[in-house]
C-alpha cells in the first residue's frame, strides 16, 4: 500500500464527473420549477381551487413526506448496492414517475377545474400532488448521498455544489418562459380589453401554453435523466447499514443532536421557503400589480444570472474566508435588498418595476452565496457527525435534510395563500382585483422574503458551528477516520 492519502484515493473529478452531477440537478429542476414557480396560480387561476384548500393540501402532502422520506434514506442506506452503486440506480429508477407525476398534475381530465365540479378537482389535486412529491423524493434523497460517494475531497465537494446550483438554476429557467407568455389579455362581452382597477389591462393564464410547456419539460426531463446516470460513478463503496431494530431511529436522533446539521437543515427550510414564495407569488404581483408578466423572466434572470461570475468566485471566496462567513453576509444583503423594495412602495409603478427588476439583482447576488454552497454544507455537517459519532447513514441524513426542505415549502404555501387570504384575492372566473388588495399584494410580496432571509443570515451569524477554522479541522480529522475505516474494511477504495 503506497503513502497516497486516503482522500486523495477517492478523488480526482473531471469536468465531465461535475457536469454529470449538475445534470440531474437540471432535469429534477426541469419538473420541480413547475411546482414553485406555476403550480399555485394554476391551482388558483385554473383549477379555481381558494387558498385555504391549497395550504391544507400542501401541509397534508408534508405529513404524508415525514413518513414517507425516512423510509426512503433507510431504503438507501440499507439496500444491497446493484454493480453500478448504491445511489446511482435511483436515478433511472426515478426518471419516468417524476415525469409522468409532473405531466399529471397539470392536465384537465374530463371536467376537473370546472364549475360544479370542486371536490372532484380537489381529489385530483390532491392525488397528483402526491404522486409527484413521491417521485421526487426517490431521486432527492439518493441524489443528496450522492456527494458523500463521488468524492471526499472537501475542495471537490465544493465544487460539486456549485455544479450542482447551476444545474439547478438552468432547470430552472424554462418555466420562466411559460410563466411569462402563457397570459392573453381579457376581452369583454363588447371585443374590447377589460380594464382592471389599476387602469391596466387584465390578463389570464390560458391552459392550452401551460400544458405544452409542461408535457416538453416532462420529456426533457427524463431523457436528461438517463444520460446522467451514465455520465456519475461512485468512488467509495461503503457496506450496507445493517438492518436493525431501532437503526432508524438512533440515526434520526444522532442527527437532531448535531447543531450543524440541525442548523443547515433550518437555514436551507428557510432558504427552500423564500424561493418558492417570491417565485409562486411574484407570478399574481407582475401579472395584478405591475401588469407585466414578462418580469416573472425579467426577475429570474436577475435572481440567477450572478452564477455566472459566482461560479468561478465562490470556491476561492469559501476556501480563504470560509462557507458560513460568506454565506452569512451574502444573505444579509439579500434580505436588506427585499427591506429596501417594501420601503420604496410609493414610488409610481413604471419607475417601481425597474427598481424591482435590479434589486432582484443585489438579492440574487447575495442568496446565490449560499445556494452554490448549500449541499458542500451539508456534506461537512454529516462529516461531523461521523467524526463525533462514527456513524454514517447518508440516505437517513439525506431523508432528514429533505424533510426540512419539504418543510419549507409548507412555510411557503402557508405565507403565498396566507398573503392571498390577507388581500381577499379573488378567484373566481373573470374576478378582478381591487386597488387595495393589489397595495397589500406589494407589501407582502416583499415583506415576507425580507423577514425569511433575515433570519437564514442571523442563524449563520449566530447558530451555525462550521466556520472556515472548523472546517479544515473536520478535514484532518476525516482524514484519519477514512484511514481507520479502510483498515477495517468497512470501505473499499
Amino acid at each position: 500500500m503506497n503513502e497516497t492519502s486516503y482522500i486523495s484515493r477517492t478523488s480526482g473529478l473531471k469536468t465531465r464527473d461535475y457536469a454529470g452531477y449538475a445534470l440531474i440537478d437540471a432535469a429534477g429542476c426541469l419538473v420541480f420549477s413547475l411546482v414553485t414557480t406555476l403550480l399555485q396560480i394554476f391551482y388558483t387561476d385554473i383549477f379555481h381551487l381558494g387558498p385555504w384548500f391549497i395550504m391544507l393540501m400542501f401541509i397534508g402532502a408534508r405529513v404524508w413526506d415525514g413518513i414517507n422520506d425516512p423510509i426512503m434514506g433507510r431504503i438507501c442506506d440499507t439496500v444491497k448496492p446493484s454493480r453500478y452503486g448504491r445511489y446511482r440506480p435511483w436515478i433511472r429508477y426515478a426518471a419516468f414517475p417524476l415525469a409522468l407525476s409532473a405531466v399529471l398534475m397539470f392536465l384537465k381530465i374530463g371536467s376537473i377545474g370546472e364549475e360544479g365540479h370542486y371536490v372532484a378537482t380537489c381529489v385530483y389535486a390532491t392525488a397528483t400532488y402526491v404522486f409527484f412529491g413521491m417521485a421526487y423524493t426517490v431521486l432527492q434523497i439518493p441524489y443528496g448521498s450522492l456527494a458523500s460517494v463521488v468524492t471526499t475531497d472537501v475542495g471537490e465537494r465544493n465544487k460539486l455544489s456549485v455544479w450542482r446550483s447551476c444545474g439547478a438554476a438552468i432547470g430552472s429557467i424554462p418555466v420562466m418562459l411559460i410563466a411569462s407568455f402563457a397570459y392573453a389579455e381579457r376581452t369583454g362581452v363588447d371585443g374590447n380589453p377589460v380594464i382592471g382597477e389599476n387602469k391596466e389591462v387584465i390578463k389570464d393564464l390560458q391552459y392550452k401554453p401551460v400544458i405544452i410547456g409542461v408535457v416538453i419539460m416532462a420529456i426533457v426531463s427524463f431523457v436528461l435523466l438517463l444520460i446522467a446516470f451514465h455520465m456519475n460513478k461512485e468512488r467509495v463503496k461503503t457496506k450496507p447499514q445493517l438492518p436493525e431494530k431501532g437503526a432508524a431511529k438512533k440515526a434520526i436522533k444522532l442527527l437532531f443532536q448535531n447543531r450543524a446539521f440541525v442548523a443547515v437543515s433550518l437555514i436551507s427550510m428557510l432558504l427552500l421557503s423564500g424561493q418558492m414564495f417570491t417565485q409562486s407569488f411574484y407570478t399574481y404581483l407582475f401579472k395584478d400589480y405591475f401588469s407585466a408578466p414578462w418580469m416573472v423572466l425579467g426577475s429570474q434572470a436577475c435572481t440567477y444570472s450572478p452564477m455566472l461570475v459566482m461560479m468561478f468566485l465562490l470556491p476561492g471566496w469559501a476556501r480563504k474566508f470560509g462557507k458560513k462567513e460568506v454565506c452569512a453576509w451574502g444573505v444579509a444583503a439579500a434580505a436588506a435588498a427585499n427591506l429596501l423594495l417594501f420601503f420604496l412602495r410609493g414610488l409610481d409603478p413604471g419607475i417601481l418595476k425597474w427598481m424591482f427588476l435590479f434589486l432582484c439583482f443585489v438579492s440574487g447576488i447575495g442568496l446565490t452565496t449560499l445556494v452554490m454552497q448549500l449541499w458542500a454544507m451539508v456534506t461537512d455537517t454529516i462529516d461531523d457527525l461521523e467524526i463525533q459519532t462514527g456513524s454514517r447513514d447518508d440516505g437517513t441524513a439525506y431523508s432528514v435534510f429533505n424533510f426540512f426542505r419539504k418543510l419549507g415549502q409548507v412555510l411557503s404555501a402557508i405565507c403565498v395563500n396566507g398573503a392571498l387570504l390577507g388581500m381577499n384575492y379573488k378567484v373566481e372566473k373573470g374576478a378582478v382585483q381591487t386597488r387595495d388588495n393589489l397595495k397589500t399584494m406589494y407589501d407582502l410580496a416583499t415583506l415576507i422574503p425580507a423577514i425569511l432571509f433575515g433570519l437564514m443570515a442571523l442563524m449563520l451569524f449566530v447558530y451555525y458551528p462550521l466556520s472556515r477554522k472548523k472546517v479544515e479541522e473536520l478535514q484532518l480529522a476525516k482524514e484519519n477516520h477514512l484511514k481507520e475505516s479502510y483498515e477495517k474494511k468497512d470501505i473499499d477504495i
